[in-house]
């Protein structure tokens, strides 16, 4: 890997709750992540991101944090995390970890402190709290989670929250808010982490005023319009202050955006030179399977970060969204749609379980349901927790070898036939789709890290690109597409396919429907 090693990494995502439990408790921790580790080397990703484990009362599954400097007990110790951080070095894994830096939690000392203080106080200025407009709040926003963004406390004011009341929202506008995250940042780079996961890094600067939105349903984050408290212009001089600090610590540590923007020319602002190092590509990642969307995304997604000599992200699912097995309506496209991600040039996200073609869980009873949005919307959308059910590690076990007890969201009762162990060695697999992608990813000289593909004539309905010496198909349309053979197969992601067939005319390749190729030339 390059010095600059985000620009083609393929880091995996973590959600730290459901990866590996290792002590009996139902919830994973950060001593199961460190027993895991070998899975993710052997996987041949480059680096791990973790979801906070920091001290939380886990209102909202560890995004609201009470102390930024400490382990949660549930998670284990500091000790726990320098001992992971210590052994994904040594197996070649850097280290991710997220920040949450739009809001605290309700418990955090400074939001009890800003309780107990008067209005107009230092300690209040902290936070946004505001005078109401008689009995109604400050102005209409709403909460992400569904309702206002906006709650009372006995003295009458109101505070911002633009996700659960227990995740009040910082005022970035105070010098001593900006100070603590500086050194927060600090504390982590000198226990050793590679970089950090910035947690809505388009929210933490509001519009002068806080001023009305003027309509509802305010929270499609893909909008086209602005917001007045999403992507302002005046968070970018935050993190021109967060990249002198990375750069300030030796071995290439990185920012990741988290950033929902209107258009990828808007999140390619979070990339200059002086700033962040990669953002979430969700256009990308909301594309539905159709060929012509994914050709203009992809297209628009690798010329908006030309300017900015960034490289360009690309994840087809996270702890937040429905999981693409599911939300593109099949395992084969499923398949074919990892291999077109791990084709394009840039880095990769995989989020956990990934690798093993898990679905999105749907039919979770009503009484185990922990995500927020549940309550919040009055039990009308059934929130997240789909998505993030524990890994399954062996074909059997009281919790498929997550841990020793059961988990604290239930498995489906098949996934022992999806684990770890029931896929290793078997070329047919999901998991052995990705190691073999992941492999050729890293030896092959032509992907990587780069900038433009090099799109070559094909049927409606197919993708095919160039990249050196290198090919990738991918047939999303209804029927079998028969292209020019470019080379030798290396891989395909549909295991009952024909290589080459020439019952179309020589030197010609079917691919199946919902099926990627990938090709070299000698």
């Amino acid at each position: 890997m390059s010095q600059d090693w985000w620009r083609d990494a393929v880091i995996y995502q973590v959600y730290v709750r459901s990866f590996a439990d290792s002590d009996g408790d139902g919830t994973g921790d950060l001593p199961g992540i460190r027993s895991r580790l070998p899975h993710l080397a052997d996987l041949g990703v480059d680096a791990v991101w973790i979801t906070p484990f920091y001290t939380s009362p886990m209102a909202d599954g560890g995004y609201d944090v009470a102390d930024y400097r400490a382990v949660d007990p549930l998670f284990g110790t500091l000790d726990d995390a320098r001992a992971l951080v210590a052994d994904a070095h040594a197996l070649g894994l850097r280290v991710i970890v997220d920040v949450v830096p739009n809001h605290t939690s309700s418990a955090h000392e400074w939001f009890r402190q800003a309780l107990a203080a008067a209005p107009g106080s230092p300690e209040r200025a902290r936070y946004h709290f505001r005078d109401g407009r008689g009995d109604q709040p400050p102005n209409d926003w709403e909460s992400v989670f569904g309702g206002p963004a906006w709650t009372r406390v006995p003295d009458g004011q109101w505070y911002l929250h633009l996700f659960a009341p227990e995740q009040p929202d910082l005022d970035w506008d105070r010098a001593e808010v900006r100070e603590e995250f500086l050194d927060v940042l600090r504390f982590w780079l000198d226990l050793g982490v590679d970089g950090f996961r910035v947690d809505v890094a388009h929210g933490m600067v509001k519009a002068d005023g806080l001023p009305d939105v003027g309509r509802t349903g305010q929270l499609s984050l893909l909008g086209t319009e602005p917001l007045p408290f999403f992507d302002q212009d005046g968070v970018h001089e935050i993190y021109r202050d967060w990249r002198k600090v990375l750069d300030s610590f030796p071995g290439r540590r990185i920012g990741v955006a988290e950033a929902w923007t209107p258009s990828p020319e808007r999140t390619a602002r979070y990339l200059r030179a002086d700033e962040l190092h990669q953002a979430f590509n969700f256009h990308y990642l909301t594309t539905a399977w159709d060929a012509d969307a994914l050709r203009t995304v992809i297209d628009d997604s690798l010329a908006a970060m030309r300017p900015v000599q960034a490289p360009t992200t690309w994840v087809l699912s996270n702890h937040d969204v429905q999981r693409h097995v599911t939300r593109y309506g099949s395992e084969d496209r499923a398949r074919a749609a990892a291999l077109l991600m791990l084709a394009l040039p840039g880095s990769a996200y995989v989020y956990q379980g990934e690798e093993l073609g898990l679905p999105e869980v749907l039919d979770l009873p009503d009484d185990v349901l922990q995500d927020p949005v549940w309550e919040r919307s009055g039990h009308t959308d059934r929130g997240r927790d789909g998505c993030r059910v524990p890994l399954p590690w062996t074909v059997d076990g009281p919790s498929f070898g997550f841990g020793d007890a059961a988990p604290w969201l239930p498995q489906p009762a098949d996934w022992g036939g999806r684990s770890v162990q029931a896929q290793q060695d078997d070329p047919t697999s999901v998991l052995e789709l990705y190691r073999a992608a992941l492999r050729i990813r890293r030896e092959h000289p032509d992907l990587g890290a780069g900038s433009a593909v090099d799109w070559l004539p094909a049927p409606r309905g197919v993708l095919r690109f160039r990249r050196g010496r290198f090919t990738c198909t991918v047939n999303l349309g209804p029927e079998s597409a028969t292209v020019p053979t470019t080379g030798d197969v290396l891989l395909t992601s549909n295991t009952t396919a024909a290589k080459s067939t020439t019952l179309a005319a020589p030197h010609t390749t079917v691919v199946p429907p919902d099926t990627a190729l990938w090709e070299s030339r000698p």
